[in-house]
């Protein structure tokens, strides 16, 4: 067997890119300063990576399932119980979850902003879930959890309960609230009782006093929730089960938190990690190499700034996302570069011009420091392309990463 070294998985949300004018026709990739990623890429090897599949556009919900190993065709649960496990609500067989998302509607339930500004504070958030949480519709009782920014999480516990729902966010600003549908017989009371939680909960927020002070300074009032990603409870091998390995992840973000907890990683704090632009990178690398120094054998690592700088369009921010990541994976490399193989990539392409997910391949680099390196000179979509890994799907890294790493046990005699 191999010697065991601790295998290192860095995403950066919403990486991949396409050639942006105001950048001279490079990706932010390609303009970013990554001295740090440069030389691994000298030294390693890269490829590019159809996340989920050729031609697919990749939620990342379902995208981090495939860079976790799994299928998503086949063990992917809804975005709802990924989301509510990483926010700290577990739930049972039977349990219906749902990520949710404060909004702001007018007086007919039309949607005049879909995130309610984006931007709460502790007490704004606290008021709005002691307002949600615990509700009773009938025999069903609601949980909910305020998250991160204007994000939450949403179970709703009862008898008789399914996720084959329709979606009532309308996911445009301007259309009214959608009315829940069942899509199976056996869901219609499932789709009542969100159209009945719905109602309520406008009606519970909509009066706090949070709005009126949101209003007084021309802030979008929180004054709706708009749930999507259904899901039913379900369970799937974790990766302990699968590899026999110890894994930590590394997180700002319920959903990516939920997604590796759902395949058995334990979740390490890091204080001031966020998930925005202003996360600290420093604090996320000085944990990563306690995780690496300690007893993990895989340690996940998750940077959301660069996703969310995509889908504002903000080619700057994008760029200083993608430089602070390149000086925290150098903190890492200075401190265990004998003990780690290494794996940097994208949970999907975020293009700045598109704000959106798109279905372009990611770039991804491999670093150990006994591999054969490529050709590649510098970490880029357009190098990635020449690289050694080639074309991979995203649930065949894990494997290649664990496999230097010394955690896949030899097949046959």
């Amino acid at each position: 067997m191999t010697e065991k070294r601790t295998a290192v998985f860095i995403v950066m949300d919403g990486l991949g890119d396409r050639p942006v004018p105001e950048l001279d026709g490079k990706t932010p990739l390609e303009a970013a300063k990554t001295p740090v990623m440069d030389r691994l890429a000298r030294e390693g090897q890269t490829g590019l990576m159809d996340v989920i599949g050729p031609g697919i556009t990749p939620g990342s919900d379902a995208a981090h399932l495939a860079l976790f190993g799994y299928d998503p065709f086949t063990t992917y649960p809804g975005r709802g119980p990924l989301e509510a496990a990483g926010a700290g609500l577990e739930t049972r067989p039977g349990d219906v979850a749902f990520r949710t998302n404060f909004a702001s509607v007018d007086a007919n339930m039309v949607v005049t902003d879909r995130r309610a500004g984006r931007t709460f504070s502790p007490d704004e958030q606290e008021a709005l879930q002691k307002a949600i949480d615990g509700m009773e519709i009938g025999d069903v009782k609601v949980k909910f959890i305020a998250t991160v920014e204007h994000r939450g999480a949403m179970i709703l516990s009862g008898p008789g309960l399914y996720a084959d729902i329709s979606d009532v966010d309308p996911h445009e600003v301007g259309k009214k609230v959608l009315t829940c549908e069942p899509l199976k017989p056996e869901a219609k009371k499932t789709a009542d009782v969100v159209n009945k939680m719905m109602k309520e909960v406008h009606e519970r927020i909509r009066d706090l006093p949070l709005n009126k002070e949101r209003k007084k300074a021309g802030r979008p009032l929180a004054n709706a929730i708009l749930i999507r990603g259904p899901g039913r409870h379900g369970e799937t091998p974790t990766l302990g089960e699968r590899y026999g390995i110890k894994s930590a992840v590394i997180a700002g973000g319920a959903l990516y938190i939920g997604t590796a907890k759902f395949v058995g990683m334990k979740h390490v704090p890091v204080e001031g990690q966020t998930g925005t632009i202003d996360t600290s990178f420093h604090n996320i690398a000085m944990k990563t190499i306690e995780c690496i120094k300690g007893d993990y054998d895989y340690v996940f690592v998750h940077i959301k700034a660069t996703d969310n700088a995509s889908h504002d369009h903000n080619t700057a921010q994008k760029v200083l996302a993608i430089e602070r990541t390149d000086e925290m994976v150098g903190k890492i490399i200075e401190a265990t570069s004998t003990e780690v193989v290494l794996a940097v990539t994208g949970d999907h392409s975020s293009p700045v011009s598109l704000g959106e997910h798109s279905c372009d391949p990611v770039p991804v680099l491999l670093w150990a420091d006994f591999l054969r390196a490529d050709e590649s000179k510098h970490f880029s979509e357009s190098e990635a392309a020449r690289g050694a890994l080639h074309t991979l799907r995203g649930r065949d890294i894990l494997p290649i990463l664990l496999g230097y790493a010394g955690h896949v046990e030899k097949f046959g005699a």
